[in-house]
């Protein structure tokens, strides 16, 4: 009675192929660093030995997981979830997998920093959208692995972002060209820390009122509580009910800018005839309503930051201090006009 054949290993495909069992994991996970050649015998070795490369076997060979971790505050914005589709097809080609740790209030947050999940679970972690504290920030260097910043530019560290600043004075000065004076900027307030990018979008809009020798008005700074702007309405309220009220409104957010839409239609105020009103992010939705936004790509900021994450795992040249900012673009559209005559 004969036994059942033994399955084979990646000792085998190596000793088959003629090459090491280090190149062979590099070879069937995908690493650029593989030449045709070498790549062409391993494959053919594998399939003669129906071998099948197992995570756990890879990284007892390499020390490395074949995965990469995102940190991310939520999945409900468009802007997050279109970042993360952009990561799928350069995640492919690296051949990598991918894990998503979403933590989307204070006590999920707390418990992800004392317990640190990914460690050791994944070869590089992306922070994505997400104000750290430096307490934090230190976890996640004790963890050893790189780090990624996305959409935000980290000092010192690997990242990939937008210039919001700038992209936010553009904006405003879009607004001032088309004759408005009194603009407001509505920002979210979230205690958990997670929007980060308000300070620079706010100061970029500032910079355009200074350079316009446009007052600063404190009253023109509205701070909307949550990231979907569930308290617009009062905020529309607030700002309509001024001695002087605006005629321009320049959200942070396009889902910010939805909202607001709805609440200024409940409240029979016409856009743009009473008051224009800016987005940002260029939202799949934004062509269809109409709204003038300043477009960042955010899938194209996901795809961006896996490459980047490659780069940093395979300890590329200069990785560990790459600075990649993409561009961003107005569009204008037919939420915002000239001011209603005699403002």
């Amino acid at each position: 009675m004969s036994s059942a054949r033994s399955e084979a290993t990646m000792a085998d495909v190596a000793h088959r192929a003629g090459v090491s069992v280090s190149t062979v994991s590099r070879t069937l996970r995908g690493l650029s660093t593989v030449s045709d050649t070498t790549r062409a015998r391993v494959e053919e070795a594998a399939r003669e030995l129906s071998f099948a490369i197992t995570r756990s076997a890879s990284s007892l060979v390499t020390g490395r997981t074949g995965r990469v971790a995102v940190l991310l505050p939520h999945l409900e914005s468009w802007f997050l979830s279109a970042a993360l589709a952009g990561m799928a097809p350069a995640l492919r080609e690296a051949g990598l997998d991918l894990l998503v740790y979403s933590v989307a209030d204070v006590r999920e947050r707390a418990d992800f920093f004392d317990r640190l999940p990914a460690r050791r679970n994944a070869d590089a972690l992306l922070v994505v959208s997400f104000s750290l504290t430096p307490a934090e920030r230190a976890r996640l260097d004790d963890l050893g692995m790189p780090l990624v910043f996305v959409s935000q530019h980290a000092p010192g560290r690997p990242s990939v972002y937008v210039d919001d600043a700038d992209a936010a004075l553009r904006g405003t000065r879009h607004l001032i060209n088309l004759g408005h004076r009194r603009i407001a900027f509505l920002q979210t307030v979230d205690a958990t820390g997670f929007h980060w990018s308000s300070k620079n979008r706010l100061a970029g809009h500032l910079r355009a009122l200074d350079e316009a020798g446009l007052e600063h008005d404190e009253e023109l700074v509205m701070s909307v509580p949550g990231w979907k702007g569930s308290g617009m309405g009062a905020a529309v309220g607030r700002l309509l009910s001024l001695q002087d009220p605006p005629t321009a409104l320049f959200t942070e957010t396009d889902d910010m800018a939805f909202r607001l839409l709805a609440a200024l239609r409940e409240a029979n105020v016409p856009v743009p005839g009473r008051v224009s009103v800016m987005g940002f992010d260029d939202h799949v939705m934004a062509g269809v309503l109409g709204l003038t936004t300043l477009a960042q790509p955010a899938a194209d900021l996901g795809r961006t930051a896996v490459r980047l994450a490659r780069s940093v795992i395979d300890d590329s040249d200069g990785a560990h201090q790459r600075h990649i900012v993409l561009p961003t673009e107005l569009v204008p559209r037919g939420s915002t006009g000239p001011p209603p005559s005699g403002s």
